[in-house]
């Protein structure tokens, strides 16, 4: 009896993957704009401690947990939370850069996808940090958590946020931490086979947690994003594979019904 088997490792569609300088100059460039657009936004102080109570407010009102029940478990460990701030100031940009890298010599059909994906969702998440500055729970006083990047470090952000050249630390809605990392897991469950393939939704997951326990983020920051994400996933397809024809059995050289030969064996029989 013959079973058939998927192959565990499909071969690249070479055809689909762009020119390397091309996509280095690319994504290079949106880099550069995703850092003078968090850089713009910068300087809104009053406005933005002002939508910070809002936000407070409503995450109360509509009955979501406090962020200090996440912040609560991390300082039970000095350990943790420096784990915990460590994976917030360096696991955002090399895990997606990887992944990028991954898929582009691995599965170029759904790098261009993914990149589209994560290029409209910045792109809409710079606008939202332009129109909506927001402080984070760390710089709130009504949220009384505790900043762990400054009090156990490493952190990324200034002691004066209103002046710090190197981040805007008020563009707190949405988090693209969290939006990244779900564009990596769904990214990765989609061009893989694995039967584990689903536990990379444990980064996305593990993301939120760190954002929220390290006050950096309120927990309507990923909803949001998680919104905005959905939103690109619904206007961008990923493409269908060009379908090939092939045969599944090797194939059989067809009888010549016509040939002496096979009228003699007729006969026989």
């Amino acid at each position: 009896m013959h079973t058939r088997s998927e192959p565990a490792e499909r071969e690249p569609d070479t055809s689909a993957r762009p020119p390397l300088v091309r996509e280095l100059l690319l994504v290079a460039g949106l880099f550069l704009v995703y850092k003078l657009g968090r850089e713009a936004a910068n300087g809104h102080v009053e406005e933005a401690f002002h939508n910070a109570g809002h936000v407070w407010s409503f995450e109360r009102a509509a009955g979501l947990p406090g962020e200090g029940a996440v912040q609560g478990v991390l300082l039970h460990s000095h350990t943790l939370v420096q784990a915990a701030n460590t994976y917030y100031a360096t696991v955002h940009f090399p895990a997606t850069l990887a992944f990028l890298v991954w898929l582009y010599w691995r599965r170029p059909r759904h790098y261009v996808w993914s990149r589209r994906v994560l290029a409209a969702l910045t792109g809409a998440a710079l606008a939202l940090h332009l129109l909506f500055p927001l402080a984070p729970p760390r710089m709130l006083r009504a949220a009384g958590l505790v900043d762990t990047g400054q009090v156990y470090g490493p952190t990324v952000y200034g002691d004066t946020p209103a002046t710090d050249s190197m981040a805007n630390q008020f563009a707190a809605m949405p988090s693209l931490h969290v939006g990244w990392a779900m564009a990596v897991a769904v990214g990765l469950i989609v061009a893989t086979r694995s039967r584990w393939r689903l536990l990379w939704l444990l980064h996305p997951l593990l993301t939120l947690l760190v954002v929220v326990g390290t006050a950096n983020h309120y927990w309507l920051d990923a909803i949001v994003v998680g919104a905005l994400l959905a939103v690109a996933y619904a206007a961008l397809r990923l493409p269908r594979t060009p379908v090939r024809a092939h045969l599944p059995w090797p194939a059989v050289p067809a009888r010549n019904y016509a040939s002496p030969a096979y009228a003699r064996s007729g006969a026989q029989r």
